[in-house]
């Protein structure tokens, strides 16, 4: 060491005055240290490891080489632009940590709010209060029903072929904007209308079908799990098909590299996005 004996002496000395005890027993045999000391310098060596990993993590963020990001959605990954994006992402920054959250609307609102995830990809407008928001792509809506039904004969389904079935929805997102799109669209005859609320995932609702308890409505996005029985037809209205929109929403205080590269990312497969 170029340090000096002496420096190192008064160094323990001011360390011990600040912590209140003795580090170190200094005997004629030389100097080892005290039961104090010896916890002190394990929590220290603790310390030192965490600020090494800390600054090696820091400075890869810094090159966008590792990190994490944490995407939050409330949509199916079987199929359609979310999976293929978080699916170059993970090719593109191998070294990012990518997680993952579904949850409902609210619950993603509330997890970007205190900082459980990065960005949220949702249907619908993102609420902009406390965030950025990003319009990005939209997704037919489409009818799943067993294939021996009558309207499976159809090309297509109109809204109208809706309204004397019996129409399986779940209560999660997007379920309550599919339900809310159905009553706007058949809002002369609301009052036939059969929806019946589960309280299941997309799964089981598609097993509900099958089984004959009625149809459902779903985007293109879910059509990439195979169910055996099921068909889809897209559902139109007079002025052609029908779709809902999807936005991603991320905190403007948020500063991660990985963040930034994704939203980078969406920027090049969407170009038509735009910042709301």
């Amino acid at each position: 060491m170029l340090i000096k004996q002496s420096t190192i002496s008064r160094s323990i000395r001011q360390l011990e005055d600040t912590l209140g005890v003795a580090v170190f027993a200094r005997t004629s045999g030389g100097v080892q240290a005290t039961d104090a000391g010896r916890q002190f310098l394990r929590m220290a060596r603790s310390v030192l490891d965490q600020m090494d990993m800390i600054i090696a993590v820091s400075q890869a963020n810094g090159r966008g080489e590792s990190g994490r990001l944490t995407v939050g959605f409330c949509t199916s990954l079987t199929t359609g632009n979310l999976r293929a994006t978080l699916l170059e992402f993970r090719t593109r920054f191998p070294h990012v940590q990518l997680g993952t959250i579904e949850r409902s609307r609210a619950r993603l609102v509330t997890a970007l709010r205190n900082g459980a995830i990065d960005i949220h990809i949702v249907t619908g407008d993102a609420p902009s209060f406390y965030s950025k928001v990003m319009r990005l792509w939209s997704e037919r809506i489409l009818v799943v029903l067993p294939e021996s039904h009558a309207l499976a004969a159809q090309d297509v389904v109109y809204w109208t072929d809706l309204q004397d079935q019996t129409i399986l929805l779940s209560q999660y997102d997007p379920g309550r904007e599919l339900e809310g799109l159905l009553t706007t669209k058949l809002t002369s005859t609301s009052d036939r209308l059969r929806i019946e609320r589960h309280d299941v995932s997309r799964g089981v609702l598609k097993s509900l079908v099958a089984m004959g308890l009625g149809l459902s409505l779903v985007l293109e996005s879910d059509i990439g799990a195979n169910f055996p029985g099921l068909t889809y037809r897209e559902v139109r209205d007079g002025t052609g098909p029908s779709r809902l929109e999807f936005a991603a929403a991320w905190r403007e205080d948020n500063e991660s590299p990985p963040l930034r590269d994704f939203i980078k990312l969406l920027n090049e497969r969407y170009p038509a996005s735009f910042p709301v």
